[in-house]
Parts: structure tokens; sequence; C-alpha cells
């Protein structure tokens, strides 16, 4: 009986303990630190699909990781100009740990980039072949990369070539190719008997050679195959054939009828909403942001009334929720308008739909929930110089 009243005396000691640890207040120092971490991260990292600021004070000490040293610097200064005691423990990416391989190309048709380092994580964005990456860290197979629309999310180590500074100059000197169909494959040799890579519109490759009729090409974690010379165009003639003309934005938006819709897609093998819209404007020529809720902040307004006529092609529609008094506007869709009343979207598949009460593609569904169209479309000069910086 004595044993068992001093087990219970123990354990009521031990839980009281804990409880009282648990009840202290919170230092004055601490929490006049978080307001400061707060503004930092507001001003620098706002959208965390395109920055990382993840940061902490903690027993007299910055904990966490950034990939911004600006943001950082910036944090320590006000540290100091407050008189915060503190020791910098915080993570700055790209992790010591990569030796300098800190570049990175996408070696694959489509990689799927995703939130977390595992195959069953959700499809956060994709990259075609040839597309550069930004490496931050490793964690197992995966890397965590930014995009050049800077999207940070994670590869599967599959689906890149690591590079040190060297190696990337050397790749992105060499003469390219892009690939101009929708879908096609680099084969082992001429005779086309086995596949080295499938491929698909907008991939990029090194030129190594060519004859009347193949392409000689590498890959870039150095595989070497054939192409045929009438699916692709050298990268310097592509660049340069690169139009936001109205006949472009539709035509290459109509190539892509059908495509299934896939969350997270951005290529020809499945397009989310806008992953879609991304791909039009980015084959031909423009980069322009990941998301909907992204790119509803691009560019001029041009109606929020339902007023068709002063919408032209290439304009984005914006689709979702209106604000209210207790809830705010919350972007779902969008999709691109290509005249006649009518717009081209990926929900379920590529499709066209018409606010047309007459046509057979009348979408009451998306007319009801229509909140805004916005024009993004930029001049020539600008967009075939930011294109040719992110794929070359």
């Amino acid at each position: 009986m004595m044993k068992n009243t001093t087990l219970t005396w123990g354990i009521t000691l031990l839980l009281a303990l804990v409880l009282l640890g648990s009840c202290q207040p919170e230092s004055k120092e601490t929490s006049s630190v978080a307001p400061l971490i707060d503004q930092v991260k507001e001003s620098y990292a706002p959208d965390k699909r395109v920055a990382i600021f993840d940061i902490a004070f903690e027993n007299d000490s910055l904990k966490g990781q950034t990939n911004l040293p600006q943001a950082l610097e910036e944090l320590t200064k006000k540290l100091d100009s407050a008189g915060v005691s503190f020791t910098n423990q915080v993570d700055l990416l790209p992790d010591k740990a990569l030796a300098g391989k800190t570049h990175g190309v996408v070696t694959i048709s489509v990689a799927n980039i995703r939130s977390a380092p595992k195959h069953s994580a959700e499809l956060a964005t994709q990259a075609t072949m040839g597309t550069p990456v930004n490496v931050l860290k490793k964690d197992g197979s995966w890397y965590l990369v930014q995009t050049p629309d800077n999207y940070i999310s994670w590869v599967d180590a599959a689906g890149i070539e690591l590079m040190d500074q060297s190696a990337y100059d050397q790749w992105e000197g060499s003469p390219k190719l892009v690939f101009t169909g929708l879908l096609g494959y680099v084969y082992e040799s001429e005779d086309e008997s086995m596949m080295v890579t499938d491929l698909t519109a907008g991939n990029l490759l090194k030129l190594v050679a060519e004859n009347k009729s193949h392409y000689q090409v590498a890959l870039p974690d150095g595989r070497q195959g054939f192409l045929q010379k009438d699916m692709a165009m050298p990268f310097e003639e592509w660049i340069t054939t690169r139009s936001l003309s109205d006949h472009n934005l539709i035509s290459t938006a109509k190539n892509m009828m059908g495509v299934p819709y896939l969350w997270g897609g951005t290529s020809i093998k499945g397009v989310d909403c806008s992953g879609f819209t991304k791909t039009i404007y980015f084959l031909n020529g423009q980069v322009i942001p990941r998301d909907a809720s992204q790119q509803v902040h691009e560019g001029e307004l041009v109606d929020t009334e339902k007023n068709w006529d002063k919408l032209e092609v290439g304009d984005l529609l914006f689709f979702g929720r209106k604000a209210t008094e207790d809830r705010p506007e919350r972007i779902v869709h969008v999709g691109m308008w290509i005249g006649n009343n009518s717009f081209i979207h990926s929900r379920g598949r590529v499709r066209i739909s018409s606010f047309d009460p007459n046509s057979p593609n009348y979408d009451e569904y998306e007319l009801g929930r229509y909140l805004r169209t916005k024009r993004i479309r930029q001049i020539p000069s600008e967009h075939v110089i930011e294109v040719a910086k992110v794929m070359n």
C-alpha cells in the first residue's frame, strides 16, 4: 500500500511540474521578436509557394530556414536595433550539403513536382525537359527545387540532372533544339527501333549533329539519340518565331483540346486550369505565374461587369467566390478568351465554353461564378527576352 501511495505522489508531482512549465508566460523578449519576424515575412515572403521564410525565435536563438538572404539580414538588423540578444542558427538555402550542385535541369519529358518529398504527395506543378531549376536541399532521393516561375516544391532525383556552376554554364552555352510537336520520341538510332525517351511540346535538347532526316541530340543527363528533323527547331530560330498573336494563342490552345484535367499539370500530358493558361503563354513566348490566384494579379483589369465586348483574344477570365463581410474573395478557376463570346479552359478536360445562351457550348455554371477579366499580354521585345532567359 505504501509503495502505491509513493508512486501516486510521484506521478502527481511530475504532472504538476509539467503543467507549471507549460503555463510559464512567454518572455518579453520572445513576444517582441515574433512581430518583427512577421513583418519581414510579410515584406519578403508573403506567398509560401514562391519563397521560404520559416523562422522562429526559441531559447534566445533564431531557428529555421530561408532561401532569402536579404530577408534574413533585414531581420537580424531589426533584432540588433531592438536590443535583442540572439544566436543565428537559421539554415540559409541552398544547403551546403549539396556541395555546390545547386543547379538542376529537368531530364525527362515532364517532371512531376510535388508538395512533399514523396510520390503520394499532392502534385504542385510540372516542369518539362530542359527547364533549369534552382536546387535548395535534399531529402532522401528528393530535391527541393525552385522553378523559373519561382514555384518551390519537391522533385524525385530521377527527374533532374544536378550540376555545379561549371557544368550548368556548359549546358546553357551549348546549341539547343526545341521539340515543336505535341508528343514524340528520341530513338537510339535512326531506324527508330528503340526509344530513349518520350517528348512533349517545348522540350529542350542539346544539338550534337544532324543529317538530312534526323538531329542527333543529347539530354541534360548525357543520354543521346536521334530525333526527326521535322519535329524540332533550333532554339534561336524558334524564339524569334514566338508571337502572342491572336492566331498563335488560339492555335496553341485548340491543339490541346481534349487533354485531360490533371491537378498540378502544366504539360500536354495533363493540365489544370492555370497550368493550361500558363502553357499557352509559355509556348508562345511569355512566362506567367503558376496558379490562378497568382495570375489574377498580373496585367490590366479589363472587365468586372460581364461586358464581353471589352474582351480581346488572350485575355484571362477568372472565376470563383465573391467577397462578403464574412469571407474574402477566392479565385478558383481561369480560362482564356478566344472571341465570339467564347473561352477555352481546362475543366475535366480542355474544352471551349460560351456565354451565349444559344450556343451548344453555353456554360451557365462558369457564367454564375465569373469575377473579372485581366489582360496580360506583353510586347514582343519583353516576352522574348524573358523566355530566352528561362529556357536557355
